[in-house]
């Protein structure tokens, strides 16, 4: 069977970037309708929960992570007029209500405390103790209420045959049988924060030339979120901030998209294929930020094989090292976490690829 090089491989695999887009499509207007009349019921049930609207374009709440994989952030409401923390404070509560002898860990990297007093408006429901412990809304037992309007949600509504609990995972996550294929859902109860910009994102950097200055004023107007991420601490993140950089990648004409498409083809395909990927699109979109702004000029993206080769290297420099900064959080690792044998097994593969960079066509 004879090889495609790079040239060849554009075309190739732009076909199966555009099925591709057409199978998400339609998996995703399936899980949206399961979605909203699932948030519906939950914002019924506890009015510190919204609804996740049914949207006919982009719907900015829920996230492609992988073709089965998807994040769905579900507003948090009743929150309003957030402030940065100002004093430090020792935590000596577990969730359990009894006390430690030694302080809980501080937060790290990504991840902060959320205290009810941090918003100059906030629901009475937010201080009771089914989610706030010393003042504190804590992350884990804002999922334990969570979960149980999620799997009240799903027997009220009847869709026990279409939708099903995944259990042994500390997030709450839900299998979506569409008419194609199975789609894993994370639901996560999202703390929406516009207008404000994170302290802990220290962006742009000194003498950065991409993106402009006037885009980086766009970005930082959308704000960030803040989702649960371990027993007592939330997570920064940047979804809508980050989807203004993808939409408008390519103003001057350049081909950064279509190298990024490419790149997740080959990684969904061959690289790292399977429903719970190590390697998820989210990691390939902050390679080819961290690319775009050290390659910031046309002339670097107009040629696409140099430039997808150029991509790659980096996702393989990255992932050899277990190592991939976020692009808005520098001193956070988005691999730290991450099975280093399966980072070992990817590696391997891009290796191959780079000594050769070719694939048999399908």
């Amino acid at each position: 069977m004879k090889s495609l090089t790079v040239g060849g491989l554009e075309d190739c695999l732009l076909n199966k970037v555009d099925l591709r887009r057409q199978q998400i499509s339609q998996a995703m207007e399936e899980v949206q309708k399961v979605v909203h009349h699932l948030t519906t019921n939950i914002s019924n049930q506890d009015i510190r929960f919204q609804t996740v609207p049914y949207s006919d374009t982009y719907n900015e709440n829920i996230k492609v992570l992988a073709p089965s994989q998807f994040l769905v952030t579900v507003p948090i409401k009743g929150l309003a007029g957030y402030r940065e923390a100002r004093e430090q404070r020792w935590r000596y509560y577990t969730l359990q209500g009894t006390r430690l002898p030694c302080p809980l860990r501080d937060p790290e990297g990504l991840q902060q405390w959320l205290e009810v007093e941090q918003f100059m408006k906030s629901l009475w429901q937010w201080h009771e103790t089914d989610v706030n412990i010393d003042g504190d809304i804590v992350p884990a037992k804002v999922l334990l209420v969570f979960r149980k309007l999620v799997e009240n949600a799903i027997r009220t509504c009847h869709l026990s045959g279409k939708v099903s609990m995944l259990g042994n995972r500390s997030a709450v996550w839900v299998a979506v049988e569409t008419s194609a294929y199975q789609v894993e859902l994370e639901l996560a109860p999202t703390v929406e924060i516009p207008t404000t910009w994170s302290e802990k994102a220290r962006w742009p950097r000194c003498l950065q030339r991409w993106p402009s200055q006037e885009r980086v004023e766009c970005i930082k107007s959308f704000g960030f979120n803040l989702l649960p991420c371990s027993n007592y601490h939330w997570q920064l993140s940047f979804l809508r901030a980050e989807q203004v950089l993808l939409e408008q990648l390519d103003e001057d004409g350049g081909c950064r998209r279509k190298c990024f498409q490419v790149m997740r083809q080959l990684k969904e395909d061959i690289w790292c294929p399977g429903n719970r990927p190590v390697i998820t699109s989210h990691h390939l979109q902050t390679v080819l930020f961290w690319t775009c702004e050290k390659y910031p000029h046309f002339k670097d993206w107009k040629v696409f094989s140099k430039a997808f080769l150029r991509l790659v290297r980096k996702l393989h420099k990255c992932v050899s090292q277990h190592f991939l900064k976020h692009y808005f959080v520098r001193n956070s690792n988005l691999f730290q976490c991450t099975n280093p044998i399966e980072l070992d097994a990817v590696a391997q593969k891009l290796a191959t690829f780079l000594k050769k960079p070719q694939i048999s066509p399908p």
